[in-house]
């Protein structure tokens, strides 16, 4: 079993939770492999508060572009962030749309991965 806090020391809350869940049945290789490319591919919630806190200063949607979310991206852009009340949504919501992404990298990341090592039928999606 894989200690979480030694591959992501940066990991907190609900996220710790769950990656500590996805890494629960890994030995220390494959838990280490994980860690290295989930960091290089996950967003902090901090990075996205502060590019949210921008769509107020006339660069409204940077976040989303930043979350894969294009379409809402080019969409905030065109509407200064939905007359401002998308970006003032956003801003309560910036930890859960950092988690929502972070989950979907968790997952990509065990999918790319499982070619290289077998994880068992308890972690495949």
């Amino acid at each position: 079993m894989a200690n979480v806090l030694r591959h992501l020391p940066e990991l907190e809350g609900m996220e710790l939770g769950y990656i500590q869940g996805l890494m629960k049945n890994m030995d220390e290789d494959q838990a280490s492999l994980f860690a290295q490319v989930y960091r290089a591919r996950r967003k902090d919630a901090q990075m996205i508060l502060i590019l949210t806190l921008l769509g107020f200063f006339g660069f409204a949607g940077l976040h989303r572009f930043i979350l894969g979310q294009i379409g809402l991206g080019i969409l905030y852009i065109l509407t200064v962030g939905l007359c401002f009340i998308g970006t003032i949504v956003d801003l309560v919501n910036y930890k859960s749309l950092a988690y929502e992404y972070n989950i979907k990298v968790a997952h990509e990341t065990i999918n790319m991965l499982s070619n290289s090592f077998d994880m068992g039928p308890d972690h495949k999606s």
